[in-house]
């Protein structure tokens, strides 16, 4: 096999998928939020519950700008921190009620967006994706 080749494929890959992202996302925060604090709310949603520093770590932002921006959604009622039981310095940052709700509802028209995308793939395709995904989620994907 083509390492180089096969490398490639999966930089092409990559930026396709977030082009996807975008596609699918666009047009879907509320007009009170910028893209950045949505980019938040919605790995908030998907990985619950997390620290600061792996917001700010996995948005690649400043642990200043994270913390911020967390401020902001809390003040907004979106989100919410608590300590953690093991150890009281670090926090625990969740959706609230709001917030979950928000991120159900764009959640709800990114799936309608994404099976529009899928309407002519046939049973088999929608299996042999669901597959591929598996794949890629547990080899590529997976955090360690």
């Amino acid at each position: 096999m083509d390492k180089t080749a096969f490398f490639q494929k999966f930089v092409a890959f990559t930026t396709a998928v977030h082009q996807v992202k975008h596609d699918l996302t666009k047009d879907l925060k509320p007009a009170d939020i910028t893209p950045v604090q949505y980019s938040i709310l919605e790995y908030i949603a998907v990985q619950q519950p997390v620290t600061l520093s792996e917001i700010s770590d996995c948005q690649h932002m400043s642990m200043p700008n994270t913390s911020r921006e967390i401020r902001k959604l809390t003040e907004k009622g979106l989100c919410e921190k608590t300590a953690v039981a093991e150890d009281q310095r670090k926090q625990s940052i969740r959706l609230t009620p709001e917030g979950k709700a928000m991120m159900d509802e764009a959640f709800a028209r990114i799936e309608a967006r994404f099976l529009h995308r899928l309407q002519g793939a046939s049973e088999g395709d929608l299996k042999t994706i669901e597959q591929a995904l598996d794949v890629l989620q547990a080899k590529v994907f997976h955090t360690e």
